[in-house]
C-alpha cells in the first residue's frame, strides 16, 4: 500500500476528517473530534500510528514482530506503530485501520 491508499481508505470510514495539526509531514484522521490514526508522510517503511484495545495491543506485536510496535510518541497501552513493509499482509492493515476507527466512533 502506498501512502494515497491509506488516505483514501482512511477518509472513506464513516465521519472521517483529516487535518495536519503536527506540521505538513504527517496527517492525522479523526472521528468525532478524536484521532485514531496517524500517518507518517515521510518516514520509509511508510509508518503509522494506529488505536487498539489494551488487550489487543500485545498480541498485535507478538503477531507481527518485524512490522508492529509500541506507539512512537504515543501512550504505549492504547498505540501501536505499523511499519508497512512486506511482512504485514494489505487485509491486515486495513483491518486494524478499521478497527481504530471503530474504537473511536463507539
Amino acid at each position: 500500500m502506498d501512502i494515497l491508499e491509506l488516505r483514501e481508505f482512511a477518509i472513506s470510514l464513516l465521519d472521517t476528517e483529516e487535518s495536519q495539526p503536527f506540521g505538513p509531514n504527517h496527517l492525522i484522521f479523526k472521528t468525532k473530534g478524536k484521532m485514531f490514526l496517524l500517518l507518517d508522510l515521510v518516514s520509509s517503511p511508510i509508518t503509522l500510528n494506529y488505536k487498539a484495545l489494551p488487550e489487543d495491543i500485545l498480541s498485535q506485536r507478538e503477531e507481527f514482530p518485524d512490522s508492529i510496535f509500541p506507539g512512537w510518541h504515543m501512550n504505549k497501552k492504547h498505540w501501536n506503530t505499523m511499519h508497512l513493509n512486506r511482512y504485514l499482509p494489505q487485509n491486515k492493515v486495513l483491518a486494524l485501520i478499521k478497527a481504530s476507527h471503530s474504537l473511536i466512533k463507539k
